[in-house]
């Protein structure tokens, strides 16, 4: 049935649909389903409640907007349009899904401005906005002040069935509800489709009790559809709860509008077809050609730059009055959000010499960690429940709790999915923290997909990961990391470190941080075994990725190449070959990202062609080690299951020792 007359609401919120349907009917490809049934809560928040400036997308208190059921990517698209944000104009649309577009299939934060995390994969997008919801917290306890409130904004995040039937939303929302996260507010689309049908097959528990056992509040507004008095209402609720995260359950019909295809699987994922459109656009009465907004509806949505400016101003003016009030505090905060580091903040890395006792590189990580919260105060982080093995407190700066959001120990509990995905949250609040999460490094694979979203969306995260090899003993084969470090390496843009001593660590943390403020994540891999520390170690050394640590005179015969807590069996080796007259070098190559960003001519420097008999030696999988070695080189390696024993049991039944190391060398030496 047709509609003859529109509201200006209506033809506001049939703009985003119809946005959708034209973009994903000229893509051929997308999911228009999404935005056509959570356009009226979309308008609701954006035209009423949400702070934001579409001429500055980056103004820091904003609110934060998480579209974490991704795939309906042309919803944010609209939004950003329809409100004017330069960085999405209607060729921009029209160019949906196509190469180099600023409208790709998920939004991608960096690709589009106003769009804050990179969301696709079902359920990360809510579990960064827990992370965004601490980083507000945590700026606003250590900033605000009784007469000032400069950190001061909410995170509103739109998420879908697939995004609460993934098992990272559970962990994340778990953690939300413990720590009281009063500004976070979800939106639940509870349309009942997902790409197999009715969500009936698959998906029938009560999700409102589970997110009030999680300590969320809770509310429902049953005609998502039309009633957006109903939606509204419950967000100024969940607002005016100040001591737990908002559930709104906002039950919607995927497809609204669509006489044949609404409230069905055909829609959640491919275009309508130009019959379904025409259609649709008749029992919606949209009489306008593809891609066209009437000039009313526009008029409208575009009042939200002129409340942008506003916003901003207000703020700038309170901003100021701190300023002239508190201008230590503001001194500090200008810091955080410029993304500059404090002057000499990396002289407090300790460096040792080898007559220093050796210890553990993850009991080097805890100083090193230690020394940089002292003049860091951004670093914030912890560890999933695994603090004192780890070693990753930050002594004196108190646990991050509810209503204790000041301190800056975090206590992720066994949740290291949703631990990688809150980190990349706070990474990507854009408010110069640098936040840290740590675990064992073989449950990396729990979190696998959070630590890929780290390096594709640019979060700056420091990966802390501990117990890197067989060495980590009794625990067995499913604690012992064998493939773990080739896998990781494999991840673009995630520089991997793997520190042989203190002066490595202590490298490892100076690139660590520096990258975090690049919008870089960097992951270190720590032993639990000791190590000695070595003559030839140095901070410098690691933010090359690879360097000489022993020589020979003149050209080397073999070259050694270790990392961790083989480089030392590399240089006692090398010691025993030299006074058997043969000319030996040891390479650390703590970082291959590192190394193969060098230049060519520093590389040769290291690592010259014409030194074809190469053996590395690592406590990992051979995989990659290829690309180092050569085809006349050989690996001291790793390519099977761990076992239950002591660690140093397991080191040496594998080969990872001195006299090993030395029959694999004179092997090579003919």
């Amino acid at each position: 049935m047709a509609v003859a007359t529109q509201t200006l609401e209506e033809l506001c919120i049939n703009s985003i649909r119809f946005l959708a349907i034209d973009a994903v009917e000229k893509a051929k490809s997308g999911h228009p389903g999404l935005p056509m049934g959570a356009a009226p809560m979309a308008f609701v928040l954006w035209d009423s409640f949400l702070r934001f400036n579409p001429k500055n997308p980056k103004w820091f208190n904003r609110d934060r907007f998480v579209l974490s059921a991704g795939h309906g990517s042309m919803l944010q698209y609209a939004l950003l349009y329809l409100t004017g944000f330069d960085s999405v104009s209607i060729e921009d649309i029209k160019q949906f899904r196509q190469w180099e577009s600023k409208t790709p299939g998920h939004p991608e934060n960096f690709m589009t401005a106003g769009v804050e995390v990179t969301t696709g994969p079902l359920g990360q997008g809510i579990a960064n906005g827990v992370g965004l919801a601490i980083a507000e917290a945590h700026l606003a306890a250590k900033f605000n002040k009784p007469d000032a409130k400069i950190v001061d904004h909410y995170t509103y995040v739109i998420l879908g069935d697939g995004c609460n039937m993934e098992g990272v939303s559970g962990e994340a929302c778990s953690y939300a509800g413990h720590l009281g996260l009063g500004k976070l507010i979800a939106l639940y689309d509870d349309n009942h489709i997902s790409i197999d049908g009715s969500t009936d097959i698959a998906f029938t528990e009560d999700v409102s009790k589970r997110f009030e056992a999680y300590g969320w509040h809770v509310q429902h507004v049953k005609d998502g559809n039309t009633d957006l008095e109903g939606i509204a209402k419950a967000i100024e609720a969940a607002k005016a709860v100040t001591d737990k995260p908002s559930f709104i359950k906002v039950t919607t019909t995927i497809g609204y509008g669509s006489p044949n295809k609404a409230n069905t699987a055909g829609v959640h994922g491919a275009a309508l077809g130009g019959d379904e459109v025409k259609l649709t656009r008749e029992n919606l009465g949209w009489e306008h050609e593809p891609f066209v907004v009437p000039e009313d509806a526009l008029k409208h949505w575009r009042k939200a730059i002129e409340r942008g400016a506003n916003y901003e101003a207000q703020w700038n003016k309170t901003f100021n009055a701190y300023k002239g009030k508190y201008a230590q505090e503001a001194a500090e905060f200008e810091r955080y959000i410029s993304g500059k580091l404090p002057d000499g903040w990396d002289k407090v890395l300790p460096t040792y010499t080898s007559e220093d006792k050796g210890v553990a590189t993850r009991k080097h990580s805890e100083t090193s960690l230690n020394k940089l919260a002292a003049v860091l105060p951004e670093l914030i982080g912890g560890s999933a429940d695994l603090t004192h093995s780890n070693l990753t407190e930050i002594k004196g700066f108190g646990e991050f709790q509810k209503g204790q959001y000041q301190n800056r120990n975090i206590h992720f509990g066994v949740r290291e999915h949703g631990m990688g995905a809150i980190c990349n949250g706070i990474a990507l609040h854009q408010s110069g923290l640098i936040p840290y999460g740590a675990t064992f490094l073989i449950f990396t694979d729990y979190m696998r997909a959070a630590i890929r979203l780290s390096a594709l969306s640019q979060a700056g995260v420091i990966w802390v990961m501990t117990h890197d090899s067989i060495g980590q003993g009794e625990d067995g084969p499913t604690h012992q990391p064998i493939e773990t470090l080739a896998s990781l390496r494999a991840i673009p843009k995630l520089t991997v470190i793997r520190p042989a001593d203190g002066n490595e660590t202590s490298g490892a943390y100076k690139v660590a941080v520096e990258k975090a403020k690049q919008n870089a994540p960097t992951l270190l891999a720590f032993t639990r075994q000791n190590v000695p520390n070595l003559a030839g170690t140095s901070i410098e050394g690691v933010t090359k990725g690879g360097y000489t640590v022993v020589d020979s005179e003149g050209t080397p015969e073999l070259i050694l190449i270790g990392t961790g807590s083989e480089l030392s069996l590399c240089v006692t080796a090398a010691e025993k070959l030299t006074n058997e007259g043969k000319k030996v070098r040891v390479v650390s190559l703590p970082s291959w990202e590192l190394f193969d960003a060098q230049d060519a001519a520093y590389k040769e420097s290291i690592l010259p062609k014409a030194v074809t008999k190469r053996l590395s030696v690592e406590a990992g999988a051979s995989f990659g080690w290829h690309k180092y070695v050569g085809t006349e080189g050989d690996t001291v390696s790793i390519d099977r299951f761990g076992a239950s024993a002591p660690g140093g049991v397991c080191l040496e039944k594998f080969g990872f020792s001195v006299d090993n190391v030395l029959a694999k060398a004179k092997e090579l030496l003919g």
